[in-house]
């Protein structure tokens, strides 16, 4: 045990002193006791000896209360319901008298919660006359307590905190209870408050001599200059001590996943593509020929902007609703129905980043084109631990002469080995605006889970786009990969602020 205290710091062997004396103590008692210059140095060697099993912290929390603004216009004029029965007392000397109500003049502001405050205190009693008129009438109660000036409890404690701060159980309850009802009166504000006490092993420390002595527990060259060292105690230390933890700066996971992401694309030659937050109906929807009574386009799915957003030029637009109304050149019958240029027209929260990859190849439509896009996206999504109304998603996107469905196998086994899944395989899906289209899963944790989709631009969304040569596409959330990833199986615990599970994430 002389081994242990000896390794023990300057500081951590006052503390013991202390608490040997007082047997518990706050910081604050060890501070003034102790003779520390600082509460940091106090709380630094607490912290040591709680670490190193010799002391435990109880916390609770306490509760202080102050004046608010009206609290403390209340301490300058005394309450509304005092001065309201004063003013009657004085104005009306035979205080038995039965006031009508509309008769007394008083700051109309004020007039309601004084009588409220009067009635809860008994001190007035108000009734209708037999002639139907609002009469008052002081009780003994309140004409007793403004002539001999008899303060109440929510007066006294008024009075208290006017002088200072003060917690919960210094004050009076009752009269606390009754200023708590009133609005903007006293304020107040929650403070951990920490006592330090022995364990049982802290104890055992106590059977043996303590002795604060002057040691260095740190060799510099003016220790060595001055020749202190030849006579100084050297403070023995303890290898096996913990020490506190550094955590390293570093990005969000998510922020870092997108971050590795972008990486992989760019690595296999694709360039990002990034477009507005607010598009309209026609890029979202229409250029991908989602019919314009399809449910996606209900408000129940879709978030609406009030604003019109204006289309493109009017080739283009044609195009796309000669597409829709009867197949256009696309060698398909279309949907059949009227395309209606208002319902393109409208704004929306863009509901997937193909908006983003569609426009550009709208705009740069000569191949070789190796785009991709990585962003946010909305939805009305109720939340719970699989949905959010916003969230990422991840798009790549090859338009080639020679690109075929084999190559957009054979690039999605190459994407996701790179994010780090070996083992891929496809199984046929559906897609609104692709076709062929497949679904990829990946085998994690023992079992295999779908994790993106993929297909081919069909030719009613790449023909009215003047796109010459195939389209293959394919994209994955971003959430639902770093659920995979982190082991979460609630997606709302990627955004919640807990530090502690940010600091102890992996880089």
């Amino acid at each position: 045990m002389k081994e242990v205290i000896d390794s023990l710091s300057h500081n951590e062997k006052k503390i013991l002193l202390v608490l040997k004396e007082l047997k518990l103590a706050t910081p604050q008692e060890i501070l003034k006791t102790g003779g520390f210059t600082t509460m940091d140095e106090v709380m630094g060697a607490c912290s040591w000896l709680k670490a190193k099993g010799f002391v435990e912290f109880k916390e609770e929390i306490k509760e202080y209360y102050s004046l608010d603004k009206e609290g403390e216009e209340y301490i300058k004029n005394g309450l509304p319901e005092r001065t309201f029965v004063s003013t009657i007392i004085h104005t009306y000397p035979d205080v038995t008298t039965v006031l009508k109500f509309d008769d007394i003049r008083f700051d109309p502001d004020k007039k309601g919660i004084a009588i409220k405050w009067a009635k809860e205190k008994n001190w007035i009693e108000m009734k209708k006359n037999e002639n139907g008129v609002v009469v008052l009438t002081l009780t003994s109660v309140a004409v007793n307590a403004i002539k001999n000036e008899i303060k109440g409890e929510d007066e006294k404690v008024l009075r208290e905190l006017s002088v200072e701060e003060l917690p919960e159980e210094a004050l009076d309850a009752k009269g606390l209870a009754m200023l708590k009802k009133r609005q903007n009166v006293i304020k107040y504000r929650e403070q951990v408050e920490r006592t330090i006490y022995f364990t049982e092993q802290g104890q055992k420390l106590l059977e043996h001599d303590i002795t604060v002595k002057d040691e260095i527990s740190e060799i510099t060259h003016e220790t060595i200059r001055s020749g202190k060292w030849k006579d100084a105690e050297f403070r023995k230390y303890d290898i096996n001590a913990p020490i506190s933890v550094s955590y390293s700066g570093k990005f969000h996971p998510l922020k870092q996943m997108i971050h590795n992401i972008r990486q992989i694309f760019l690595e296999m030659g694709f360039k990002e593509v990034e477009y507005d937050y607010v598009v309209s109906c026609f890029w979202d929807m229409d250029v991908l020929f989602i019919p314009q009574d399809h449910p996606a386009r209900d408000m129940q799915d879709t978030f609406y902007v009030e604003d019109s957003l204006p289309l493109p030029n009017k080739a283009l637009v044609q195009r796309i609703a000669n597409a829709h109304e009867n197949g256009g050149n696309t060698g398909s019958k279309g949907w059949g129905q009227k395309w209606n240029s208002e319902e393109a027209r409208k704004a929306i929260l863009r509901t997937h980043t193909t908006v983003n990859t569609i426009r550009y190849l709208a705009e740069n439509p000569v191949s070789p084109v190796r785009i991709f896009s990585i962003g946010r996206v909305f939805r009305r999504e109720a939340i719970d631990s699989t949905h959010l109304p916003e969230f990422y998603q991840i798009e790549g996107i090859i338009m080639e002469e020679h690109a075929n469905f084999n190559m957009l196998v054979g690039i999605l086994k190459e994407f996701y080995k790179r994010i780090g899944f070996e083992n891929v395989r496809f199984r046929p899906g559906y897609f609104p605006y692709t076709e062929p289209s497949l679904e990829v899963e990946v085998y994690f944790n023992g079992k295999w889970m779908e994790l993106g989709g993929a297909g081919m631009f069909r030719p009613e969304v790449t023909l009215p786009l003047g796109l010459k040569h195939r389209v293959l596409a394919w994209g994955l959330g971003l959430e639902r990969l770093a659920m995979l990833k982190f082991g979460l199986n609630d997606i709302r615990d990627l955004y919640i602020s807990d530090i502690d599970w940010l600091r102890k994430r992996a880089i």
